[in-house]
């Protein structure tokens, strides 16, 4: 393959970037009423979250603006002067520069479109009510499966002990510096709008080869857990046992360590059932811990 022919491979994969991108976020962002179909919520939902006024939680805007920069930052490490050959061929002809040219304006607009659909949301008039985000929760009632593990003060923590509590459970792992925070920042948040004594909170790691339990208080330091917020660990076979239980989807690149996972969080009852599974938003865990 000549110089010219990797040029315009390079400006068609920078296209294909842009081209997906635009697609993510139209699917996440695109307004929908109540008639749209199921498939599309459960999608949009399912890629990139959702928060009761229907904007992307914090994990689903890491992925819309993440994902992209990390591509075109691929594309130009690998190739950054093919790149550039290639725009500087499309800009050596008219029909080129139109296409440039329409193809900043459409990202220009669509920046444009995005700006106006968050401030339409965040301006959009709707309760915050237990009641009302409860409602669009689907009620599990499933047995919280038993687990044993060890916190970040070395004593052996079990759903068991918490009962007649509700409590909630999530996972994560200490290396994760993306998801993970978020997802302990949205636990700890909604505790703090919850009336009476706040439930517990679980978090189980993801990681037990390198989260062991000498390293926890030091992970429990980083994430701000006080004395009713234990982050767990022991064995690995033990943890992933837990995990299984928990039907928690977890794939570990083993080059790099890093375990790529779902934002999920469990709110026990204080019958040790499962009440409700979201996937983040403060509010949205503060709703369901409510309407037990």
């Amino acid at each position: 393959m000549n110089a010219t022919s990797r040029a315009r491979v390079a400006l068609a994969v920078l296209a294909g970037i842009v081209a997906i991108t635009a697609s993510w976020w139209a699917l996440a962002l695109w307004p929908v009423t109540a008639e749209a179909p199921g498939w599309f919520l459960r999608t949009r939902e399912v890629c990139f979250g959702s928060r009761a006024d229907t904007l992307p939680d914090a994990a689903g805007w890491l992925l819309l603006i993440g994902q992209p920069a990390g591509m075109v930052m691929l594309l130009v490490t690998i190739w950054g002067g093919e790149v550039r050959a290639g725009l500087a061929l499309a800009m050596a002809r008219t029909a080129g520069q139109l296409a440039l040219g329409a193809g900043l304006a459409l990202v220009v607009a669509g920046l444009g479109a995005t700006a106006v659909r968050v401030r339409a949301a965040a301006a959009e008039p709707f309760s915050t009510g237990a009641m009302d985000v409860a409602a669009q929760l689907t009620r599990v009632n499933d047995a919280g499966p038993a687990f044993s593990l060890t916190d970040q003060f070395g004593r052996e923590v079990s759903l068991q002990s918490f009962r007649g509590r509700p409590v909630i459970v999530t996972f994560a792992f200490g290396h994760c510096e993306t998801v993970c925070p978020l997802i302990v920042e949205d636990v700890l948040a909604a505790r703090r709008r919850i009336d009476g004594p706040p439930p517990p909170v679980l978090v189980v790691t993801l990681d037990p080869w390198r989260d062991t339990p000498g390293r926890l208080p030091s992970i429990a330091a980083s994430w701000r857990l006080d004395a009713d917020a234990h982050v767990l660990s022991g064995p690995p076979d033990a943890v992933e046992r837990t995990l299984n239980a928990w039907r928690v989807p977890r794939a570990r690149n083993q080059k790099t360590g890093a375990i790529t996972h779902p934002s999920l969080i469990y709110i026990v009852d204080a019958g040790g059932r499962i009440a409700y599974v979201v996937s983040g938003g403060a509010e949205a865990i503060a709703a369901a811990v409510r309407a037990l």
